[in-house]
């Protein structure tokens, strides 16, 4: 479809060169017929059609070939080469006015130095129009193909920073998650070094985890959901009763992706500032949902009132947030609420899912 447009966009112009002989003659002679005017223009056609195909085929080759020449050097060229397509087009041109029965054979060379300064004329002008379009449209495409090199390397520059800035939020997660799980194993090795162990192997899979995870960048909400389930269980060690929680995620949702550590911090928090300083200690539930296109999951407690902003930089929520705004932008957020006398940190992500199922500890 292009190449006939490119065709059909030749032939119009052919036409509209063909047109300026017949018009220069109805301007300068007033009493030209016209019998006259068709016969200059039938002829101006066969000439504009002959030369602009030969224009056509070897001008814009000749263009790309000049373009890595001094602008002198080229313009020179290129208009040698217009002059040579004039002089041959004009040949076969009176040719085909021949064979068509148009000119007689005798007229040949008669009409073909006739025609020669017209066809000259126009060849340069339009030729010189098309040299003209063919160098801005090649410092078009050079621009353009610059401007979207540079494009490419901003976002290439960009999606490294993230991924560097991400690599190096994640990054103090591990060593924070890692001594408060020591803490807790460390309180049971006095009492019942048995059950240690076993928190200790609990432990090494939490880490192993943790490691594959910051490979993996998102990890499914059920595996999230088992690492807030053995941290749950590793803190129960130290907190006995006092700690209480319950899961209500529908079913559907185990396969949406969340941020690594993402739910367990929510979760490590309401165990620090609800329960630790509670003598009778509290329940945290985590509840999930979808709405609107977004994965909710929530996390209440009965531990007192606080703001987000309040938390340390570089540390839980604060550095919950840095991730969000990493990987999601403005689609993801962290809300906190106070409702009934609990704490409810919402964490909204573009995700979704359905069914249902529930865990207590």
């Amino acid at each position: 479809m292009r190449k006939f447009k490119r065709w059909l966009g030749m032939l119009a112009a052919n036409c509209g060169a063909a047109l300026i002989p017949p018009f220069l003659l109805f301007a300068l002679d007033q009493g030209v017929t016209a019998s006259r005017l068709w016969e200059t223009f039938r002829h101006s056609l066969v000439y504009a059609n002959c030369i602009g195909l030969l224009a056509e085929i070897s001008l814009p080759r000749i263009w790309l070939v000049l373009c890595r020449f001094p602008p002198w050097l080229r313009w020179t060229l290129a208009f040698c080469a217009m002059f040579a397509a004039a002089v041959v087009g004009a040949l076969l041109a009176g040719l085909v006015l021949v064979i068509l029965g148009w000119l007689k054979p005798e007229f040949y060379w008669l009409e073909f130095s006739g025609s020669l300064k017209i066809a000259i004329f126009i060849t340069f002008l339009t030729g010189g129009t098309m040299s003209l379009y063919e160098s801005m449209r090649a410092r078009l495409d050079e621009t353009t193909l610059q401007l979207r090199t540079k494009e490419l390397e901003r976002e290439r520059a960009l999606k490294l920073a993230t991924e560097a800035q991400l690599a190096s939020l994640e990054s103090r997660i591990h060593p924070h998650f890692l001594f408060n799980t020591l803490n807790s194993i460390s309180s049971l090795i006095p009492d019942d070094p048995a059950r240690a162990e076993r928190l200790i192997e609990q432990m090494a899979a939490l880490l192993r985890f943790s490691l594959d995870a910051n490979q993996a960048g998102l990890v499914p909400l059920s595996s999230e959901l088992k690492i807030v389930a053995d941290y749950l269980e590793i803190e129960r060690a130290r907190f006995g009763d006092r700690l209480r929680y319950r899961m209500d995620i529908p079913s559907g949702l185990e396969a949406s992706r969340v941020p690594p550590l993402s739910v367990q911090t929510l979760v490590e928090n309401s165990v620090k500032f609800a329960i630790a300083p509670s003598r009778s200690g509290g329940e945290i539930c985590i509840a999930g949902a979808r709405d609107n296109g977004q994965l909710r999951l929530e996390v209440s407690d009965e531990g007192p009132a606080f703001a987000l902003e309040s938390s340390p930089k570089g540390h839980g929520l604060d550095n919950l947030k840095d991730r969000l705004a990493t990987l999601y932008g403005e689609h993801a957020a962290l809300t906190l609420e106070r409702r009934e006398n609990r704490n409810n940190l919402t964490l909204s992500l573009p995700q979704g899912g359905n069914g249902h199922s529930s865990i207590s500890g």
